[in-house]
């Protein structure tokens, strides 16, 4: 078997090098995928060995920092500080006031959270700094640098890629015309493939490899416990209801904060078998990946920040660490499995929704006849959920206009489920791409391109009341004792994670630009002396530009804003049929 293994390897590496030579830049994710693999497996093999002895020879290193640490420690905090209020001048004065507004609301819902902790004094501060530090890390190196965001880009455009292999078995099974009904006959047997393949890896030991590497890092520098780190790693790619199964054997003896911990986990992430799903609705599949992995650190921050640990936790690294492959006695047999496990899930989706969207309606239909009593029959779902959730959406960086909106979709995503509320966003996407009248009967279609992204984040997270009773049911069948206490610290994990999302979308403001980077006062003139089409994206983006900064007095007295003519802004103000500006008032 070594010899085998041997060639094998030998075999592999000499077609990595040939695949290099012949094309390197095709080559190049197979070439980084196999040093990161060999790193790791060298790791892996040398660490146990010589694990003492690197500590013998750092730790001179280490006695000298813990005897300058007291001053050093004020040093790199002011540092930090002094560079992010840097940062935030020179951002704020390149692109706007929007991206100060999200650092207002990032520390808004720090201190909300702090206010509200159910043990305020007891905080220990390192893992919510080392936390919303990592989450705001992930958010630099994936949407402020160029290699980040490529190789975030090509993870999306694979795994979209892999889940497309689900429509071989659905033309199958279905037939043909198996997109005639594509949500029941596309999308749901995704989840059957993709439950089929993590099945097949679990079996290989693959998957417990690499959320035990998720997991150390997070261990090591947010300060975690070991069993909120692996639930937290596990979430990435499961969910909230299999992600504790990895640790099943231990609830019993986690603590209230830890318990606390691992349903804040779950609520405030995405699993990898619903991504499939919201990238059919159009979202944009790098910033559901980006939103994953950043809230996967910061859920460990709020949870810590909202109930702080005041027990000791029993579990050790060494214990969680070791995770059972499973009862499957062969890869195929794990396959069946995978795939078999997901039955009662595409079930329970499918029932769910018919359910939600049918509630919905006979809610809406409730509300308009209550409304009609006082005259006003537009009293809706939407209405409510915009006037309540409207303050934490413009906290996040939305303009004061699309908040409103933002705030409709966190109200069916936190009353029904995110999918319901992903749905809904895809349709306002398809509105804005399409140029269509952005008001209809005085109501606003759709939203700009910055609200789109900043509201991608803020749904990206199974928080939702629909969850809830899921995830209290699910926990307590793992550990029956605990029940009282699953329930008791149930509601606040579910608000936890809800602020753990809000935190992301803040972060995503903060380092999202405005995606008009087009000269808009030359290249409206330009479009509309043309006879190319006008109802572009980036016409669209700035003629909503131009109007949001045009002043208008009267008939005749209207002054376009950014230095524009009036004849951009007369076909601007046409093109999107603005109720907030009469086109008749601008003269020829």
């Amino acid at each position: 078997m070594f010899r085998i293994c041997v060639c094998f390897l030998a075999g592999y590496l000499a077609m990595v090098i040939a695949a290099c030579v012949l094309n390197f830049h095709r080559a190049l994710p197979l070439f980084v995928i196999t040093v990161a693999a060999i790193f790791f497996v060298v790791w892996d093999h040398f660490m146990p060995k010589y694990e003492h002895r690197m500590e013998e020879f750092l730790s001179p290193g280490r006695r000298l920092l813990d005897s300058h640490w007291f001053w050093l420690k004020w040093v790199i905090w002011s540092s930090l500080i002094l560079g992010v209020i840097l940062w935030l001048t020179f951002d704020t004065a390149k692109l706007g006031q929007q991206q100060l507004v999200s650092f207002g609301g990032l520390l808004m819902y720090i201190i909300l959270l702090f206010l509200f902790s159910k043990h305020p004094t007891k905080v220990n501060w390192r893992p919510v700094f080392w936390g919303i530090g990592l989450q705001f890390l992930l958010g630099v190196i994936i949407l402020k640098t160029n290699p980040g965001f490529m190789a975030f880009q090509w993870l999306g455009e694979q795994i979209q890629t892999f889940l497309e292999y689900t429509d071989a078995g659905a033309a199958f099974v279905f037939g043909e015309k198996y997109t005639d009904h594509i949500f029941a006959f596309k999308y749901l047997p995704m989840l059957v493939f993709f439950h089929a393949v993590t099945s097949m890896l679990f079996y290989l030991g693959w998957m417990q490899w690499i959320i035990r590497k998720i997991g150390w890092v997070m261990l090591v520098t947010i300060g975690s416990s070991p069993v909120e780190s692996v639930v937290a790693a596990g979430n990435i790619f499961f969910g909230y209801t299999v992600a504790p199964l990895l640790v099943q054997p231990y609830l019993q003896g986690t603590t209230r904060s830890e318990l606390h911990a691992i349903m804040t986990a779950g609520f405030s992430t995405i699993a990898g078998n619903v991504f499939g799903l919201y990238t059919f609705y159009g979202i944009s599949p790098i910033h559901l990946l980006t939103a994953s992995a950043m809230s996967a650190a910061a859920s460990l921050a709020v949870a810590k920040l909202f109930w702080p640990e005041t027990e000791t936790p029993k579990i050790t690294v060494e214990i969680t660490m070791k995770m059972e492959v499973g009862d499957s006695r062969n890869l195929l047999e794990a396959a069946s499995q995978g795939a078999s496990s997901t039955i009662s899930l595409v079930a329970h989706i499918a029932v769910g929704l018919i359910a939600f969207l049918a509630l919905l309606s006979f809610v809406d239909a409730a509300l308009s006849w209550f409304g009609n009593m006082f005259d006003y029959s537009q009293l809706s779902f939407e209405i409510i959920c915009s006037y309540i959730f409207m303050p934490f959406s413009f906290m996040m960086g939305v303009n004061w206009q699309d908040s409103f909106m933002v705030a409709k979709l966190i109200g069916y995503k936190i009353f029904f489920t995110e999918i319901v509320a992903y749905e809904r966003l895809s349709k306002m996407v398809y509105l804005r791409e399409e140029a269509g009248p952005k008001f209809v009967n005085g109501v606003q279609q759709y939203m700009s391109i910055r609200s789109e992204t900043i509201a991608t984040y803020a749904l990206c997270d199974f928080a939702n009341i629909v969850s809830l009773g899921i995830a209290i049911g699910s926990l307590t069948s793992m550990a029956s004792s605990r029940k009282h206490d699953i329930a008791s610290v149930a509601v606040r994990a579910l608000i936890a994670g809800t602020i753990a999302s809000f935190m992301t979308a803040c972060i995503a403001g903060i380092l999202s630009s405005t995606p008009v980077d087009i000269n808009c006062h030359q290249f409206l003139e330009n479009a509309f002396h043309s006879s190319s089409p006008k109802n572009t994206t980036d016409v669209v983006s700035c003629c909503q530009s131009l109007l949001s900064s045009t002043v208008a007095k009267g008939p005749g007295e209207v002054i376009p804003g950014e230095d524009h003519s009036l004849y951009s802004l007369k076909n601007c103000c046409e093109l999107l049929i603005s109720p907030a500006l009469n086109c008749s008032w601008i003269p020829n």
